[in-house]
């Protein structure tokens, strides 16, 4: 790859290969767990008491409205804010007491990444791959590129990429580390039409090969079309927790509650309106 193999060479160690499989986590019914999850910011709670998991293979959507704790639970996911109580693994390894053997197995695209202005598109890709100890990973870089509609840009730096390139470059960063979990902030933001099928069908078929994924996102048309399960939160508790035929199950009764906008419309206006109406 150029500019991009002489790069790797000089991060990459020899004891990963792109091609690696997470042993520990071979059979595995559980890869993202939470249990009794409690966040505090002194005497405001982000998020209270939350417990799922998610399984090879199932895509969590995971909506709730503005500051319902969504983004709170995946930074603790990450390690990048501690738990105020709670026991969070990823792959069986504590998101606390083991950090990094958690994050080897988990890749987060936020909704704006942060990428490194001056570094170019392969070159990012390089750095990815020697943080994590990925050997030879020309082939899989090559393949997200030309699948992200990245070619052209490989020698361009992320400074000069539109916003929707640079969320390209963002999930394929978090695509080369072949991770177990996958964790997804308003995934689709920047992207065009395009774009957007991409994406889809990339998550779909990174389930299929035995991923865990998390998509926190307001496009609950998006969520409905593609994941397994969903995580309703509405001002840090969950309300529901399933599969999508479970949700329409509990919420479907009346026939107007159809699709998941109606029924989020009706797990969270009600318990706005009784706040407003004890104030």
């Amino acid at each position: 790859m150029g500019r991009y193999h002489d790069l790797s060479r000089t991060f990459i160690p020899t004891s990963y290969s792109s091609k690696r499989v997470c042993t520990h986590c071979l059979g595995a019914t559980v890869v993202i767990e939470l249990v009794d999850f409690h966040k505090a910011y002194g005497s405001t709670i982000a998020v209270r008491e939350l417990s799922f998991s998610v399984a090879p293979g199932q895509i969590l959507g995971l909506v709730g409205p503005n500051g319902a704790g969504k983004t709170t639970t995946l930074r603790a996911l990450t390690g990048m804010i501690p738990p105020s109580r709670g026991d969070l693994r990823v792959c069986g390894f504590n998101v606390c007491k083991s950090p990094l053997e958690a994050k080897r197995r988990l890749a987060l695209v936020p909704d704006d990444p942060q990428l490194f202005r001056e570094l170019t598109v392969e070159q990012h890709l390089a750095f990815t791959a020697g943080a994590y100890g990925i050997r030879n990973p020309d082939e899989a870089a090559n393949q997200l590129l030309t699948q992200f509609d990245l070619i052209e840009k490989r020698h361009v730096a992320a400074g000069e990429l539109s916003r929707g390139m640079r969320q390209k470059l963002a999930i394929s960063c978090a695509y080369l580390i072949n991770p177990e979990a996958v964790l997804f902030d308003e995934p689709l933001t920047g992207l065009d039409p395009r774009g957007i099928r991409i994406l889809k069908q990339s998550i779909q078929a990174r389930a299929e090969q035995g991923a865990s994924i998390i998509i926190s996102s307001h496009l609950l048309a998006m969520v409905e079309d593609i994941c397994t399960h969903v995580l309703i939160l509405n001002r840090g508790q969950q309300k529901f927790f399933g599969t999508i035929e479970n949700l329409h199950r509990e919420f479907g009764s009346d026939d107007q509650l159809c699709s998941l906008e109606d029924i989020f419309f009706a797990a969270t206006d009600s318990e706005m309106l009784e706040a407003a109406s004890a104030s």
